[in-house]
C-alpha cells in the first residue's frame, strides 16, 4: 500500500497556488489549488513553500550551542588560525559530551528548516580519531531527521602536524564523504605537499574535496590558482568546494574575473558565511560568472566566534545584506544560496519542489521568496518525506 499524504494551498516560489502530492516521501504529482478536501490532508492555508535548507558548512565536534557559555577569547595580534585552534582545545576540555552538543546543534538546525548539512570536524595527531568515530555515531542516530555529509577536517594542519595524512585516510575509510585542507600557504608553508595529500586521497577514496581558505589578496589567489589546476588534471570537476575564500573579495575586479571564469570552467562551488569582518567572496560577479556559491553557519558559538543561531534563512538575510541585494531577483539569488545552490555542491539527489523529488520541505508565512529573506519569519513548518518533524524551531519528530 502506497503512504500518500496531500497537502493543499501551497503557495510556490512562482506565487502560484498548488496541491502537493506526496508518496512514499516524494512528490509524486503537483495540481492546481482545487483538489476537493480528504481525509488527511493538510492545508498550508496559502502559506509559502520552499525546499528544505541546506546548511553547507558547520563543525558539529566543536559547537558550544547549549552548553555552558564560553566567553570569546581575542587572539593577541590580529586574527590567527593556530591561536584560536590553540583556545579551541583548551575549551573542549570543559566542554559537555560531543554527542550531546552536536546533538543540541543539529535540533537547533533542523528545527529552522535544514534537513541537508555537511559537516567539518576536527582530525589531527592530538585527538586522532574521536571526534570522527563520535561524529559517524551521531550522524547515524539522527538520520532519519537529516543528511549528513561529513569532512575529514586537519584542523592542525597536515604536514604540520605528523601523522595527520594516515588518521585522514582512515577517516575516509571509517565513512568521512569528503577530504578537508587548511590554508595550504600559511599554515603547513607548502602548497604542493599540502594539495598532494589532500588529492591524493581523494583519488584513493573516491571522496570529494572541501578545502578552508582563509588566506586573503594574491596568496589566497594563487592558492585557489593551485586547487583549479589540481581539480582539472584530476577530472574532479563538481567535486571540489573552495570554503571561505576570503581572497575573492580581497583582490581586483579584473582579478576577479579572470579567477571566477578558471573556478567556473572547473566546477569548483565556494562556500561563504559572510562573516562581519573578513571579506568574503562577491556573489554577483562570481554567479555571473557561472560559479556555484551556496552558504554555511560556519561555527556555532564556538571557539571562533559566539555568534551563530543555525538558521539558513536569516544566513540568507545577512549575505542579502552585507552584498548590497535589494532588488526581489537578488534577494531570491540570496535564498538559491542556501538551498538550491547548496543542493547542486553538495551533489544532492531529488532537491527541489517538483514532481520525483524528495517532499524535504518548509512552509512560513510569507508572500513570497524575497518577504522571506528580509522577514525571516519563524512560524515555520518543517517536513521531512513529507512527515512533519519540527514547528516553530522545535523539533517533534524523535531521533532514532
Amino acid at each position: 500500500m502506497v503512504d500518500q499524504t496531500h497537502f493543499l494551498n501551497a503557495r510556490l516560489a512562482d506565487g502560484s497556488l498548488r496541491d502537493l502530492i506526496v508518496a512514499d516521501g516524494r512528490f509524486s504529482a503537483i495540481a492546481p489549488a482545487g483538489n476537493a478536501a480528504r481525509s488527511g490532508a493538510v492545508d498550508l492555508a496559502g502559506q509559502l513553500v520552499l525546499p528544505a535548507f541546506v546548511e553547507g558548512h558547520t563543525h558539529l565536534d566543536t559547537s558550544f550551542y547549549g552548553d555552558a557559555w564560553r566567553p570569546h577569547i581575542p587572539c593577541t595580534n590580529g586574527f590567527d588560525v593556530r591561536e584560536r585552534v590553540a583556545f579551541q582545545m583548551r575549551n573542549l576540555e570543559q566542554a559537555a559530551a560531543m554527542e550531546e552538543r552536536a546533538g543540541n546543534q543539529l535540533e537547533l538546525c533542523v528545527g529552522n528548516g535544514s534537513l541537508a548539512m555537511r559537516s567539518h570536524v576536527m582530525v589531527d595527531a592530538v585527538v586522532g580519531l574521536k571526534h570522527v568515530e563520535t561524529i559517524l555515531g551521531v550522524r547515524e542516530k539522527y538520520r532519519d531527521l537529516i543528511d549528513i555529509q561529513l569532512v575529514a577536517f586537519p584542523q592542525s594542519g597536515i604536514l604540520s602536524s605528523p601523522g595527520t595524512a594516515e588518521l585522514l585516510d582512515e577517516a575516509l575509510r571509517l565513512g568521512c564523504d569528503l577530504i578537508g585542507g587548511l590554508d595550504p600557504a600559511s599554515f603547513d608553508r607548502d602548497v604542493k605537499g599540502h594539495l598532494d595529500v589532500v588529492f591524493g586521497l581523494a583519488e584513493k577514496r573516491g571522496a570529494g574535496v572541501d578545502v578552508h581558505l582563509h588566506d586573503r589578496g594574491t596568496l589566497g589567489l594563487f592558492e585557489i590558482e593551485e586547487i583549479v589546476a589540481r581539480t582539472t588534471a584530476s577530472s574532479m570537476q563538481g567535486k571540489v568546494v573552495i570554503s571561505h575564500a576570503y581572497a575573492l573579495g580581497d583582490i581586483s575586479p579584473d582579478a576577479l574575473a579572470r579567477a571566477a571564469e578558471r573556478i567556473a570552467a572547473a566546477g569548483i562551488a565556494i562556500m561563504t558565511n559572510a562573516p562581519g569582518d573578513h571579506p568574503f567572496p562577491p556573489l554577483a560577479a562570481l554567479r555571473k560568472a557561472g560559479v556555484t556559491v551556496f552558504a554555511g553557519s560556519d561555527n556555532i558559538r564556538d571557539s571562533w566566534w559566539p555568534y551563530g543561531d543555525g538558521d539558513m534563512l536569516n544566513r540568507a538575510n545577512m549575505i542579502g545584506y552585507r552584498s548590497g541585494f535589494y532588488e526581489d531577483w537578488e534577494l531570491e539569488a540570496a535564498c538559491d544560496v542556501v538551498s538550491h545552490a547548496g543542493a547542486k555542491a553538495l551533489g544532492l539527489e531529488g532537491y527541489g519542489i517538483a514532481a520525483g523529488a524528495k517532499a524535504d520541505f518548509v512552509a512560513l508565512k510569507a508572500e513570497h521568496v524575497p518577504e522571506a529573506v528580509v522577514a525571516v519569519p519563524k512560524d515555520r513548518i518543517v517536513y521531512r518525506a513529507g512527515r512533519e518533524v519540527a514547528r516553530s524551531g522545535k523539533v517533534s519528530a524523535k531521533a532514532r
